[in-house]
């Protein structure tokens, strides 16, 4: 069942509409008053071939219970968008027309696809109902963060429909790593030049977050240590955020006892200045030098402890992609390295990635496409690798 709310993103409905019926799904469309201002019932009728609920009192259905029979019928229920509005009525048991009612009266599982504006998003109010509607094991997938139809820019733009069709089939997906504990780190590190500067990269976290819902979805219990992002939680993820790459190994090495694969999907600093500047440091000058030290190199000390997870590494590489990443794969002693190419609007802050995976004797690429699908494929890779390895 897909739920419209009454948004400006209600127009990307048909068009999830239309990827839910293409992948073979049984779509019944129930549209709140207010959505039916943002787009015309018959436009989703025509894509799903049936028509579209839209009122709780409605003589032909309900003589029969109608919303309790739909409440049975759905597998899934999807709501997108979901408006401030409609996720307060879910928080608090509200059910004032078809489509709350029907996701009060439902035991199928719930997922939520926010859509608001960026300070109605930051509110009080709605972090609250989110977190409860979270307690409750309802699922959230986004918003994304950009400019909004308002003008404002921020958090509140509902994702794009192949990402909640992605998230959809992650919720309903199998237990593939049911009882294991998968730790992963995501994002950049910082390191500090003095209060107010610092060395950094450009990592925007996303394909570190990605893997954490397909992880999820797989039904493994998942640590995600990050780096400072703009990206919310996955749903089920128990998240540790840091700074720098010491904060980052400290927290790595704190969850580590008892996991079972650790993916390292950060872009953590190779180096930090040596001393940083108690006070900001004036300019005052034509040059300025600074002296680096090593960071510590996380996946690597890893690898070495005993008893050791599966490790999974990350490559980023310009040039000799597949080369570059075998060496740091034997030299850092893991099991498996994901390497992609970057520059050139590759990878880093995109929405779409291609990563080519390699490991002892063997190697497989994977094709360009959103990072919530690639998340799934690696996934699928790294548990195919991991129980050929464990069975051993």
């Amino acid at each position: 069942m897909l739920g419209i709310t009454g948004g400006i993103a209600a127009y990307k409905a048909a068009e999830l509409a239309r990827l839910l019926v293409k992948g073979g799904a049984e779509v019944q469309v129930v549209m709140t008053a207010a959505a039916r201002q943002f787009i015309a019932p018959l436009t989703l009728q025509a894509i799903t071939g049936r028509p579209v609920r839209d009122t709780l009192f409605d003589p032909q259905h309900e003589a029969a219970m109608g919303h309790i029979e739909l409440a049975r019928w759905a597998e899934a229920i999807v709501v997108a968008p979901a408006t401030a509005d409609f996720m307060a009525q879910a928080a608090h048991g509200m059910a004032p027309d078809l489509l709350a009612t029907l996701c009060l009266a439902t035991e199928a599982p719930l997922l939520l696809a926010p859509a608001m504006n960026q300070a109605m998003w930051r509110n009080a109010a709605t972090r609250t109902n989110t977190e409860t509607l979270r307690a409750r094991g309802v699922s959230l997938v986004g918003p994304a963060a950009g400019e909004q139809a308002c003008g404002d820019i921020g958090p509140g733009r509902m994702i794009e429909p192949a990402e909640v069709l992605q998230a959809l089939s992650d919720m309903l997906s199998g237990d593939s790593l049911a009882g294991r504990r998968v730790l992963l780190t995501a994002g950049p590190t910082r390191e500090a030049i003095d209060p107010v500067r610092f060395l950094g990269n450009r990592s925007s976290g996303k394909m570190g977050f990605a893997l954490a819902r397909a992880l999820v979805g797989q039904g493994a219990d998942v640590t995600l240590v990050s780096g400072p992002v703009a990206l919310e939680t996955p749903d089920r993820v128990r998240r540790v955020d840091v700074e720098t790459a010491l904060q980052m190994r400290s927290a790595v090495f704190d969850a580590l006892p008892g996991a079972d694969i650790f993916i390292a999907c950060a872009a953590v600093a190779d180096f930090r200045p040596g001393q940083a500047a108690a006070s900001k440091i004036k300019k005052t000058q034509e040059v300025m030098t600074l002296t680096l030290v090593r960071n510590p190199d996380i996946l690597t000390e890893v690898a070495a402890s005993s008893p050791r997870p599966f490790c999974v590494g990350f490559a980023a590489e310009t040039d000799d992609v597949e080369a570059y990443a075998d060496a740091k794969r034997r030299s850092k002693g893991i099991d498996m390295i994901a390497a992609n190419r970057v520059g050139e609007s590759l990878a880093f802050e995109a929405d779409d990635n291609a990563l080519l995976v390699l490991w002892e004797g063997g190697r497989r690429e994977l094709a360009m496409q959103s990072k919530s699908s690639l998340a799934t494929a690696l996934v699928a890779l790294i548990t195919e690798r991991f129980d050929a390895q464990t069975a051993t």
